[in-house]
């Protein structure tokens, strides 16, 4: 792309990627990525279990192909785009994995699987890995951050249906896998141009339903992958891909999009250490109303004392979590769930496991409860104007309770648990590692993942920190 004297965003872009490999990246920056490495493989392993993720994986075995990465979980290896695509469903199905705000888009999970595969597959060093890894979030969540409009306090992308975490994590995973090819500034920027053409996602599965959602992080992982590989192999994209009459934003946002996040301060202000890293397995806007119930059940409210609630949050979430009302008071499944106001703010109440609320607490069985069931029946979500004017820096809530015996009860929660604000310590999050791979891998494989997040040779030895994702039990 050196044909255009003056850098385009998507050229900018890509050379400061290229920097991120040669000069690599600030220290706290480096933590943060091995830290999201750590929880991104700990919520992968978890997430085996699932009739979805078996799919998945089956699905990219019955391919074959050269034995270039390792899917997780399993011994076999696969070409590298197959096991980005197969490791991208695993991060994303349990809706554990990191959330970046503003933008509103989870970029680990797209991100990580995408750098793994291709750093497996070419031998990359750790610092390769790590650098590549800083370089496609801070991408992806810069495209995010364009795409949010601050009058609305909204992301475009999902106003338009669009999910901006496999979208724009399609191109942040295409400048990680370039890096880690070897591509220089013209080769990296070309993959994220190919890239765009291979975004996709449509969001409407966090309202009504339907597992397809699981593969967004997959098929955006799969899709930066290939692209970089096509770079690299001499496919060319367009260098005004992004801000262009029929580009990036163009298609997806119709044009609505503020090009100074993208490239303003960039390499000097990096948003991967303020990436949100979830305590609870659920979707993020649901997690202060989820704190919220616990300190009022750490307070002696009990789910039976409850006569009435009302979970207020920013009016964005309340359509997500709270819309329609009739099917988030009654899931059908533990995956439902998830994304529901009421059945987390009664989950919280009758008490959960990890660090508030776990895996084991998102079941069909549970979710079918009579005595959750009753309970979510006298929960209502509603936008509360307090919580939309903090939106989305942070996903505020107040509940508001009113008891049996008439008291009335309010507990606002104002910053989300895991941010920059609220930080899980390493305690916490080698805990939640831990409660995700108990009974999956033996306990010096626990140890080795664990040791990523506080190690700086953490990811030096990439096949032994894979080999430790492997099961030691038959998956059911």
């Amino acid at each position: 792309m050196t044909e255009h004297p003056d850098l385009t965003p998507v050229q900018r872009l890509a050379a400061f990627a290229v920097r991120c490999r040669r000069d690599g990246v600030p220290d706290d920056v480096a933590r943060s990525v091995r830290t999201r490495v750590a929880d991104t493989l700990g919520v992968s392993v978890a997430a085996q279990r699932l009739a979805t993720s078996r799919a998945a994986v089956e699905h990219v075995l019955d391919q074959g192909g050269t034995a270039q990465a390792s899917v997780i979980g399993r011994a076999q290896r696969v070409p590298a785009a197959q096991a980005a695509f197969a490791n991208g469903v695993l991060a994303h199905s349990l809706d554990y994995d990191d959330t970046h705000l503003p933008s509103v888009l989870h970029p680990s999970a797209v991100v990580v699987p995408a750098a793994l595969a291709v750093a497996q597959a070419h031998g990359s060093s750790g610092a390769e890995l790590t650098a590549a890894v800083a370089a496609g979030l801070e991408i992806c969540v810069r495209l995010g951050m364009a795409g949010y409009d601050r009058e609305t306090r909204n992301s475009v992308f999902f106003e338009y249906g669009q999910h901006a975490t496999s979208i724009c994590g399609t191109v942040g995973a295409a400048a990680a896998a370039a890096v880690l090819l070897g591509g220089d500034d013209d080769t990296v920027a070309h993959a994220m141009a190919v890239s765009a053409s291979f975004a996709s996602g449509v969001i409407e599965g966090n309202r009504t339903g339907g597992t397809v959602k699981r593969t967004h992080c997959g098929w955006a992982a799969h899709g930066g992958v290939t692209a970089a590989q096509l770079a690299a192999r001499g496919f060319t994209g367009p260098p005004t891909i992004l801000e262009g009459r029929f580009g990036f934003f163009q298609a997806f946002l119709k044009g609505r999009f503020d090009p100074a996040p993208l490239v303003d301060g960039l390499g000097q202000q990096w948003e991967v250490p303020g990436i949100f890293i979830k305590p609870y397995p659920a979707n993020h806007f649901t997690h202060a109303g989820i704190d919220a119930a616990i300190t009022l059940r750490e307070g002696g409210l009990r789910p039976d004392d409850v006569e009435s609630a009302v979970l207020g949050t920013a009016a964005h979430s309340a359509r997500t979590i709270g819309q329609p009302i009739e099917l988030k008071r009654r899931p059908v499944t533990g995956y439902q769930g998830q994304f529901s106001g009421p059945y987390t703010v009664a989950a919280a109440l009758f008490g959960g496991g990890g660090l508030g609320l776990g895996l084991d607490d998102f079941t069909d069985e549970l979710v079918a409860d009579p005595a959750r069931r009753a309970l979510m029946e006298r929960i209502d979500v509603v936008a509360d104007p307090e919580c939309d004017a903090i939106f989305p820096d942070q996903f505020p809530a107040v509940l508001r309770v009113r008891t049996r015996g008439g008291r009335e009860l309010e507990e606002r929660v104002l910053t989300t648990r895991g941010g920059p604000a609220r930080p899980l310590s390493d305690d916490e999050i080698r805990s939640k590692l831990r409660d995700n791979v108990t009974g999956l891998v033996d306990p010096a494989a626990a140890a080795t993942l664990a040791d990523v997040v506080t190690r700086p040779d953490g990811l030096d030895s990439l096949a032994t920190v894979m080999e430790a994702t492997v099961s030691t039990v038959p998956i059911p």
